[in-house]
């Protein structure tokens, strides 16, 4: 009987300490192989301690999951932690009342929390103008260049260098389209690829105030002449078919693991899929530029999305978060998560680690995005922060396929992107004053 009573009591006790646990709710919008890399951090971040369990739920892409996550706010239930794309940080900055910053977040619970100790060029994108930073830097991104080796040692182009500049491009893709291949050149992204990134890379702006930083005030200026010049060659590559254009946002991608497309612009993000996946020698390498562009290449701007703490929550849930992000904060999962995805490491420390382990020389192209993104930056390439910004992908997508498919000229779309993109600029800043 007492060894009954015993038991019983052990089961209570195992009981409580389950239920003791705190739950946090994290919405983010990654798939396939970065799926993998989401739940395997959760898992290891849930082993390694008994206090909280955060639950990882995928959502959408990343619009739908935003828009999700406000309507969610707006009725009492939303998740603790959200994945925000960077398009969506002047919207997010602006959600007063809706977030805790992440310092406030992780000083609050007792970890030292130095915004000095992450990658400049990440950690300032996501900090407000009085110093505080906002967001948690997670999967932070830049523009890369891909290439299939194989296809250009079929085509009779050098296999062990990728093509530099643009006009460089054009000729390469002549070349493979010379040898029978249908996609000599696809492009994800498009907006971020061939605008923003485009923009930073060549010094020059795609909107005025610092791009959106200096203010709300801000209007787009992606159309002037070098602008103007850079679509209507992918127009006239289009027309060649030398470009193959496969769609918004990342549907391009699966066209270059198949080794459809021979070479891509998108995100340093996509390398796991492609070490994963890819059953060609494959390169990695930095954005072509226009050679008589002075000051080219500059450096190029952040992508990806970092993770949002939304507010209205229980002070023991805060304390589950903060312990997940300095989880996430330590070099040797950072490290392992730069090396596993092509995602920037977020922390220097991250990125010494990994270069001191022999990461870099064993995969040649691997420090690419690191090396575009610390360079010194100027006004016109420090990054982007727009309002209504998801809202102007959109209307960047819609104009630029009427110049892939022939309907409008180069200068015709950008003008249209300029004029559109304004009005909701300007509907933001008074929504915002």
């Amino acid at each position: 009987m007492k060894s009954k009573l015993c038991a019983a009591a052990l089961a209570a006790a195992v009981s409580f300490a389950a239920q003791a646990q705190t739950e946090i709710q994290w919405w983010h919008s990654m798939t396939a192989v970065n799926s993998e890399w989401v739940n395997d951090l959760v898992k290891d971040f849930n082993a390694s301690q008994k206090d909280y369990k955060v639950v990882a739920t995928y959502k959408g892409e990343y619009d739908a999951s935003m828009t999700a996550a406000i309507a969610a706010f707006r009725a009492g239930n939303a998740p603790n932690i959200l994945q925000v794309f960077e398009v969506g940080t002047a919207t997010m900055m602006a959600s007063k009342g809706a977030i805790v910053p992440v310092g406030k977040v992780m000083t609050d619970a007792g970890y030292k929390f130095d915004p000095a100790a992450y990658v400049p060029a990440v950690a300032g994108y996501y900090t407000a103008p009085n110093g505080q930073m906002l967001s948690f830097p997670f999967n932070s991104s830049t523009t890369i260049f891909y290439y299939n080796k194989d296809a250009f040692k079929a085509a009779g182009l050098d296999p062990n260098k990728a093509p530099s500049t643009w006009p460089e491009v054009t000729l390469a893709a002549a070349k493979l389209k010379a040898s029978g291949h249908k996609c000599p050149i696809t492009l994800a992204w498009q907006g971020w690829t061939q605008m923003e990134s485009f923009s930073a890379w060549h010094n020059v702006e795609f909107a005025s105030r610092q791009n959106g930083l200096a203010g709300l005030d801000a209007r787009m200026k992606v159309n002037s002449p070098l602008h103007v010049r850079h679509i209507e060659n992918l127009g006239n590559m289009a027309k060649q078919g030398l470009f193959i254009y496969k769609g918004r946002a990342s549907a391009a991608q699966a066209s270059f693991t198949s080794g459809e497309c021979a070479m891509i612009q998108t995100s340093s993000g996509y390398y796991g899929d492609v070490a994963k996946n890819a059953k060609f020698a494959y390169g990695l390498a930095p954005m072509p530029y226009y050679p008589d562009v002075p000051g080219a290449p500059q450096n190029t701007v952040i992508g990806g999305a970092s993770l949002w703490v939304m507010s209205g929550k229980k002070p023991e849930e805060y304390k589950g978060v903060a312990a997940f992000f300095n989880y996430l904060s330590k070099p040797e999962v950072q490290s392992a998560s730069h090396k596993r995805t092509g995602y920037l490491p977020i922390t220097t420390a991250a990125y010494q680690l990994t270069e001191k382990s022999g990461f870099y020389k064993e995969r040649p192209g691997t420090d690419v995005a690191v090396n575009q993104m610390i360079r010194k930056v100027t006004d016109k390439s420090r990054g982007i922060r727009l309002g209504n910004y998801v809202q102007i992908r959109t209307i960047e997508d819609e104009e630029l396929e009427q110049v892939w498919s022939g309907k409008k000229s180069a200068k015709e779309a950008l003008d249209s992107i300029v004029s559109r993109g304004n009005e909701l600029l300007a509907r933001f800043e008074k929504a915002n004053k």
